[in-house]
């Protein structure tokens, strides 16, 4: 998997750095060992603008929902590079089982909290996904920022946040816990926005 991975990279990344070049922001911030990277979401290029802000040196796993896995050579090709597949309409018990996995072996998982893409730019309220994940690895969440203008030949922000630590009085946490923890992934997102000015 590591060697499909650092191959897709080097062929896309020439091709999307021409056209897309991306500026990582405050990528010191992100932390060693496991943790979720929780971008906000509208567009599809979004995927490729966090993997190159991190750089070759980490290679996440990300979340992706169940139609993107049917696409033919490239839904294989995702699936060998580290992106997993959820159905997102019922209770993927796999997919809960390999992002916990992949959390608790000390790797980083991409999730757009959001759940779908919103191309105004405007933030949605965080599933609970992420906020449930976390407590269970005992992993921080990166809360993550990027454009809805993507520049064309000009470089787009990516902005990494503070991880975070969500708080629950049990380390099973409780609907009405991970519903403020959501809530409190999505304002620490908006308020990442003005770091890229």
């Amino acid at each position: 998997m590591k060697t499909v991975y650092a191959i897709l990279y080097c062929i896309i990344w020439p091709f999307f750095n021409l056209f897309h070049p991306c500026k990582a922001i405050h990528r010191e911030r992100l932390p060693q060992g496991g943790a979720i990277l929780c971008p906000n979401h509208t567009r599809m290029s979004d995927p490729f603008f966090v993997v190159f802000a991190l750089g070759l040196g980490v290679r996440p796993q990300c979340m992706a929902k169940a139609e993107l896995g049917r696409v033919p050579v490239i839904g294989w090709l995702l699936g060998k590079a580290g992106v997993f597949y959820v159905d997102r309409g019922k209770a993927d018990v796999g997919a809960v089982k390999r992002s916990l996995k992949c959390l608790k072996d000390g790797d980083k998982l991409i999730m757009f909290p959001e759940g779908t893409r919103h191309a105004d730019g405007e933030l949605s309220e965080a599933k609970t996904g992420a906020a449930m994940f976390s407590v269970r690895a005992g992993v921080p969440i990166v809360p993550m920022y990027i454009p809805a203008r993507k520049k064309w030949f000009g470089r787009t922000p990516v902005v990494f946040g503070e991880p975070f630590y969500p708080k629950t009085a049990s380390k099973k946490g409780t609907a009405e816990e991970y519903e403020a923890i959501s809530k409190e992934l999505t304002e620490r997102i908006a308020a990442l926005e003005a770091e890229t000015r």
